[in-house]
């Protein structure tokens, strides 16, 4: 099987991914491509750099031929405006943009800045960034979502690409508390997060490897500078998209990991962990903005063959609740299983009992990660009669998993597929691409479901 390593020991943002991809072998033309098919007057500029002695890719986005500023210099440079434009809306969040600069990159009062990448010049006013296509309000996701269905690359790549802006859209509409289609993201950081993340999703697809293992990420430490004022790192969306990544701080003061670099993690990473056995085919190298001393301001993809003693499962640690039920409303039964696994938990399944003088009952199970264990267990006591409920903690292990798409008669449907020593072991139709298929279609559901196992079976002989 063929997997790739992200480590992420210097944090991880979208165009350090993009650089470590074409270091890896990706064709910068591919990437070059992409952003013209995009039509949203942004171009790459791809360089050789090095940090502290690494050699690496450095990829820039130039939207409307400049480079992008890192967050701290844009907002103390346009936070006035923003400020304006705040009050001139009454104080309404309704339209307030999401800033995304990806330069991994923060400072504290005391640093020196890094190289001044290029920037509006004195003389230009909004006015001018207005005429050349640049608009304060931003683009919603929506808008996001139809010009990547427009782009000119792969289904599934489009797929990958609106997951990693609705991931991203998801963890800012919770912070902000609105609705993830009432986000809007700054017009021109839109643009830059666009092209990372479309490109991250063509990029990937071109390495054909099965799976992405991502290491533990350092965050870095100090504060960021962004639209709503100034937040300790790692800022508030990048700690929620994160939520059940390890991680940790070298105790560098810098933005380490963006919420587009923790965005594109969320969705491609299949799971975290060390360096896993592989045969080494390929390595790649993709800088940050800032030179560390003694630090390199890089991310390492490294691509190879898993070994046959690694490859076929993975263990980890999960929780395990329970409790027992003797009068609950079977009604309710329902409704408490999809607000369980809407809110993180893996499993959750109810088991006849016969409990104390003789009652019938139910037991419910829910297996969760660790870190949800407590929510869900909130949950439990809100939402059920129970007036307690059981934890422990169980080690599981897991077969190597991956989803591929394929073209029924009514749709794309993804397939998920289980791995033991690089072999198939298992697949099915993903439930819910087939249901929506079945309920717009007005088709049986059991016919797309068989349709789509068939398509997987013709296209893997």
């Amino acid at each position: 099987m063929r997997i790739a390593y992200l480590d992420c020991f210097s944090g991880m943002s979208g165009d350090m991914f993009l650089g470590a991809l074409v270091d890896a072998g990706v064709s910068a033309k591919l990437l070059e491509e992409t952003v013209a098919a995009l039509d949203i007057g942004v171009r790459l500029e791809i360089s050789r750099v090095e940090r502290s002695g690494i050699s690496a890719t450095k990829v820039d986005v130039l939207v409307h031929g400049e480079k992008e500023l890192p967050r701290e210099e844009y907002w103390a440079q346009h936070g006035h405006e923003h400020k304006r434009e705040h009050e001139h809306r009454g104080h309404s969040h309704e339209s307030e943009p999401v800033q995304l600069r990806e330069h991994n990159y923060s400072r504290t009062e005391s640093e020196e800045g890094p190289a001044r990448a290029s920037r509006p010049r004195p003389h230009e006013s909004s006015s001018t960034h207005e005429s050349s296509g640049r608009h304060e309000d931003g683009r919603p996701l929506k808008e996001i979502r139809e010009a990547i269905s427009k782009a000119a690359i792969s289904e599934s790549a489009k797929r990958t690409a609106i997951s990693v802006f609705e991931a991203l859209g998801a963890a800012e509409a919770k912070i902000h508390n609105r609705e993830a289609d009432q986000v809007h993201f700054h017009e021109v950081g839109g643009a830059d997060a666009m092209v990372d993340i479309v490109c991250a999703a063509v990029g990937v697809e071109a390495l054909g490897v099965d799976e992405i293992v991502c290491s533990p990420l350092d965050v870095g430490g100090g504060t960021v500078t962004c639209a709503h004022g100034t937040f300790p790192v790692p800022a508030p969306a990048t700690v929620e998209l994160l939520k059940g990544a390890p991680v940790f701080s070298s105790g560098i003061q810098a933005e380490l990991v963006t919420p587009t670099g923790a965005a594109i993690v969320k969705t491609l990473a299949t799971r975290f962990g060390p360096f896993p056995e592989m045969k080494i085919e390929q390595t790649g190298y993709g800088a940050g903005t800032r030179d560390f001393p003694g630090h390199a301001n890089v991310v390492r993809l490294t691509i190879g063959e898993s070994q046959p003693s690694s490859a076929h499962t993975s263990q980890e640690t999960i929780s395990v609740l329970e409790a027992n039920l003797d009068d609950l409303n079977p009604q309710v039964f329902g409704y408490v299983m999809d607000r369980l696994l809407e809110d993180g938990a893996l499993d959750a399944f109810v088991t006849p009992v016969q409990m104390k003088k003789n009652r019938p009952g139910m037991l419910l199970t829910v297996l969760c990660k660790t870190e949800d264990a407590s929510e869900l267990t909130q949950i439990l006591f809100g939402e059920t009669t129970t007036l307690g409920v059981r934890r422990r903690e169980e080690r599981r292990e897991v077969l190597s998993r991956k989803w591929i798409s394929v073209t029924t008669r009514w749709g794309d449907v993804r397939v998920k597929i289980a791995s033991m020593n690089g072999t198939v072991a298992n697949y099915a139709a993903e439930y819910e691409d087939c249901r929506r298929i079945a309920a717009e279609k007005h088709v049986p559901l059991k016919s797309v479901m068989q349709e789509a196992v068939q398509e997987y079976l013709r296209t893997r002989d």
